[in-house]
Parts: structure tokens; sequence; C-alpha cells
């Protein structure tokens, strides 16, 4: 079986249209979209449109299950992309699942099994954000009885093999290469570079999945420019570049 992964579109259409051409080109049995999928001053109410039409197996993230909540606690990725949905897109977001098995031993999440905000791959201390240790990663895993793991929300495309063998994959970010937040303490995620990423992840004729990572070219400038416009500088840098920034 042959899977492309995408994940943390957050909205850019642009870099989606990119990474769906380059996995027609390669070819995947399935595409699976981990969620955060229209959050941002790009185009929501676009992005929404075009995935709902492939009808992917699809999960929702955080930033889903923020935007369908209290407004007043809503942070501006999710109250803009709320104020351009459409009831039938705002009811899409609603029906879709926090995880899905994609078969028996294919599990979709979106930050761990149990949480949606925690990083799977990724561990955030005082001094910063860096690569969870194998053990870290299995701690997150707990018992979970799949061969494959797949999720996101960290935008770092990183593949972990667990203790007993099982693969945690995050594909990276479609949509956003950079960005900062204070979640448990101050840290940057950047990917230095602001090529749309997503994986493919085969398994072999002795069932063990392999996991493969693509950076993809799009019109990054366009989509920086297309932020300023809709009111969202602090994205130009990270659109442009992969690295956290303010606009100049």
């Amino acid at each position: 079986m042959k899977i492309a992964a995408i994940s943390d579109i957050h909205g850019n259409l642009a870099a989606l249209e990119a990474v769906l051409a380059d996995i027609a080109r390669r070819g995947a049995d399935v595409i699976v979209n981990l969620g955060d999928i229209v959050s941002g001053h790009l185009q929501p109410r676009e992005t929404a449109a075009r995935l709902m039409a492939l009808a992917l197996p699809t999960i929702r993230g955080n930033h889903e299950r923020q935007l369908l909540g209290d407004p007043a606690r809503m942070g501006v990725s999710d109250a803009y992309a709320r104020a351009q949905l459409l009831p039938q897109q705002l009811a899409w977001i609603e029906a879709l699942p926090a995880s899905l098995r994609l078969r028996h031993d294919v599990l979709l999440v979106h930050g761990t099994p149990a949480s949606d905000l925690v990083y799977f791959l990724d561990t955030v201390t005082p001094q910063g954000s860096r690569a969870a240790t194998p053990d870290e990663a299995a701690q997150r895993a707990s018992d979970v009885d799949a061969a494959l793991i797949l999720c996101g929300h960290t935008h770092m495309p990183r593949a972990v093999q667990l203790p007993g063998g099982r693969l945690v994959v995050n594909p990276g970010s479609v949509g956003l290469q950079a960005y900062d937040d204070d979640h448990l303490y101050p840290h940057v995620m950047e990917n230095g570079t602001p090529h749309a990423r997503y994986a493919i992840v085969e398994n072999d004729a002795q069932g063990r999945w392999r996991a493969q990572f693509h950076q993809v070219d799009y019109d990054w400038e366009a989509a920086a420019q297309l932020a300023l416009a809709n009111g969202r500088p602090e994205w130009v840098v990270p659109l442009r570049s992969g690295r956290v920034g303010l606009a100049t």
C-alpha cells in the first residue's frame, strides 16, 4: 500500500495544488489529510471546497476544533477562517473525526492518540523545541496497536521507529513552514525553506513501513503577498523563507 500523507495546509491553496500535482506524478493508492486544514489568512473557503470535492480520508486538527468553538476564545487564524467558510463547509469540518483507522494497522491522528495539542515527534523544553527521542515518542504512542501512525501538528517532517517496530510519521506542513508558539514554553518551529511538504509511506512485501519525504516548489511569494493583503504580516517571512520573523 502506498499512502500519501498531507497535513497542516492552513488555507494555502497554492501549496496544496502543487502537492496534489506532485502526488499525482509519483502515484499513491490513497491520500490522507491529517488536519489543520483552513485556519489562516490565505484561502480557507477555496481550500475547503477543493478538499470536500476530493473526499479524502480526513481528520480534524486542533484548529478545526478551535474554529468551531467559543468566538471569545478564538485565535486570529481560526476567527478569519470561521468568517470566510460557508455553512456547508463548517458542517463538513464539524463532521470530521479526531482520529481514523485507514485500515486495521494504520492510524491517523493530528497530535498524539490522546491529544490534538501534544507534539508527537517533537519535545518542548524551557530551552525550546527539539526532536523527540524514540522513548518519548513511544510513551506518547502508548499501547496503540497500529504498525503505522500518521500524525501532524508540528509542521516538522519526521519519522521515528518505536521499540517493537511501530513507525510514526509526520509528513510536515503543506502550507506553513515556520511558526512560533507559547504552549508549554515559548518556542519556534522552522523548516528553513518555504517549500510545501508531504510524505509517501509504503509497506514492503514483509509488511514493513518506510517513509519518503518530499518538498515541492510553489509560488510562495504570492502566498506571502496574500497573507499581507489579508492582514497577517507576521506570516510573510515564514511563507517566504521557512523561518520565523517579522515583515519589513
